[in-house]
């Protein structure tokens, strides 16, 4: 019996005869309803049932819901005189501090729509995003690691101005920290002009604002969120009011365990996940302020910093990707520290370890749930049940209003048999609108009966477990990002000394995989060394691309037909690991 005959839906709730329904757990229902909302309402919902309570802790200072809801509101109404109504993108390029969650609200209830920007894009992407996405203001922080880029953009591209604030103005102690930051030589000087306005001015208004309801939340564009392509420059996804909130809807339900596993007002959830990444951006904010739980925000991922904030502020959440739990259990003395407060952990981005999980729950005492998802899904996919079968290598099953059937790889209209292999489709409230000005991208994505495909090859077994095997794309998962190899070799071969170039990804304790590249050099040309081709390349490659290894070789293998091959050389990394 193929998949696709299993699924026959009840949607009013009777029993769903597909296999994962059996796996979940007591409390949690496949065919729950799932609210949909106007992404502000999100906050203002917890505003009004815990005003009092804290919504934000940033470097000890702490801001309640009431106080957030003022300063989006003031945001709000500083984005509209600025010219920010529905139609108007504004592009967010912050780090984990208050300014990306007053930012993100403010321009939801302008009106407006997010386009987020990596700190770790290359200033091409950069560019590339700004027009593509129509970027006519953002919003960024004096950071000599930020600022910079988008001030060389302004003038060359279609921004009008940036608003920038400085990390100082949302901490305890302003003066201190700004003194301390400037004398790293962490900041720079921002000028005075009509192009440029400060986040104070931003919010220096009475926050009444002018609200633009949403006529049709599954149409009306909440976030533009970039993704990788694997032969060209990214597409920006197309993500809805209704696509961000079922996905927070679909986090929510996954908690209606018998006990219940999360109590809305009372959680405090440990924010390190950069917020213009979609994990991120669903599972710490959205999730975070829906639940009206006090969001601890980290910058950056310091794993000093991070359990002691876990055994200090008896944090109770923490997403997070792999190289994050490698890191915290292999960090000396955290045996020593009480981690016993965290009830819900998440590990996304790339596939997790058996052993690291193991190893987390016996010092945590909190099971470390993997799951499976992309920024075209918001990013939902498949969760772990806290209380099922640990199958190793499996990412869980279809969150609650996901269907996932499996498509043949070589003929992708006919979908195979349960335990077959084949291309992972996926369809529910949280799959995105399609890609912006890309209606022939979203065409070849999309499957005849409105699937969503994912590139990603893999089987489901009895019990409607998720195990993922292959890609059809080529593509690498570095430390939770994906990292197409197309973009690396286009850069490669900007140097003056390379004949040919194949980029696979190698096996990374840490970060999962990381980018390898074999190089042909041209005839006459001298040696070449990683630190100089790595230096060649930071100025046309993102921190998260960047090679780990170069080796140079006389010729590179290829196929029958001439064309340059990876499989060889995909096979030789696996032999040297194998024998290690």
């Amino acid at each position: 019996m193929e998949l696709s005959q299993l699924l026959s839906i009840d949607r009013k709730g009777a029993l769903m005869s597909a296999p994962w329904v059996k796996s979940y757990p007591k409390g949690v229902r496949w065919d729950a309803e799932l609210e949909t909302m106007p992404l502000a309402q999100i906050l203002e919902r917890s505003a009004t049932k815990w005003p009092s309570n804290p919504a934000l802790d940033f470097m000890n200072r702490k801001f309640s819901y009431q106080e957030l809801s003022d300063l989006t509101n003031r945001a709000a109404k500083g984005f509209q005189k600025l010219g920010v109504r529905p139609g108007v993108h504004v592009g967010v390029y912050l780090p984990n501090t208050p300014h990306y969650i007053v930012a993100f609200f403010g321009v939801m209830k302008a009106g407006g729509t997010i386009v987020n920007y990596s700190p770790l894009d290359a200033e091409k992407i950069l560019e590339h995003k700004v027009e593509d996405s129509e970027t006519d203001f953002l919003v960024t922080l004096d950071l000599k690691a930020l600022y910079p880029q988008m001030d060389r953009l302004l003038g060359t591209t279609r921004l009008k101005s940036l608003i920038v604030g400085n990390m100082a103005e949302m901490t305890p102690a302003p003066e201190a920290v700004r003194a301390r930051m400037a004398k790293n030589g962490e900041l720079v000087e921002v000028p005075s002009d009509s192009q440029h306005l400060t986040f104070h001015e931003l919010l220096d208004n009475d926050g009444n604002y002018v609200e633009h309801p949403i006529a049709d939340l599954r149409q009306t564009i909440a976030v533009l969120q970039y993704t990788g392509g694997t032969t060209g420059l990214p597409k920006g996804a197309m993500l809805t009011h209704a696509n961000l909130s079922s996905a927070t809807a679909q986090y929510v339900e996954t908690t209606h365990t018998q006990p219940q596993l999360l109590e809305e007002g009372r959680e405090r959830i440990l924010a390190v996940l950069p917020p213009f990444h979609i994990y991120a951006l669903t599972v710490n904010m959205l999730l975070g302020v829906y639940l009206g739980a006090e969001l601890i925000l980290h910058t950056r991922f310091d794993t000093a910093a991070v359990v002691r904030d876990i055994h200090e502020k008896k944090v109770t959440v923490f997403p997070g990707v792999p190289t994050m739990y490698v890191a915290i259990i292999n960090h000396p003395g955290v045996e020593n520290l009480d981690l016993s407060s965290i009830k819900w952990c998440a590990s996304g981005g790339a596939p997790l370890p058996l052993e690291i999980q193991k190893r987390f729950q016996e010092i945590s005492g909190c099971r470390l749930a993997e799951g499976w998802g992309m920024t075209e899904t918001s990013p939902t996919g498949t969760f772990t049940p806290l209380d099922g079968a640990v199958k190793p290598g499996s990412c869980g099953i279809p969150i609650p209003g996901i269907t996932i059937k499996f498509a043949d790889v070589d003929e992708p209209s006919r979908y195979v048999n349960l335990g077959e292999k084949g291309e992972i489709c996926i369809g529910g409230p949280n799959v995105m609108k399609g890609y912006w000005k890309r209606p022939d991208a979203t065409k070849e994505t999309m499957t005849q009966d409105g699937l969503l495909r994912t590139g990603d090859v893999g089987y489901m077994d009895e019990d409607g477990y998720v195990f993922i095997v292959d890609r059809t794309k080529d593509m690498l998962l570095c430390g939770g990002f994906n990292v197409y190899p197309r973009i690396i070799e286009e850069a490669i071969y900007k140097h003056p000394s390379v004949e040919e170039v194949i980029v696979i990804g190698i096996h990374d304790d840490y970060r999962g995989q990381s980018p390898k590249a074999f190089v042909k050099l041209k005839t006459n040309a001298g040696p070449i060394s990683l630190e100089q081709m790595k230096d060649f390349l930071k100025d046309k490659l993102g921190k998260h691309e960047m090679i780990s290894a170069l080796e140079i070789r006389d010729a590179l293998p290829r196929t029958a037909v001439g064309k340059l091959s990876k499989k060889e050389l995909n096979e030789e990394e696996a032999r040297k690991r194998s024998s290690i």
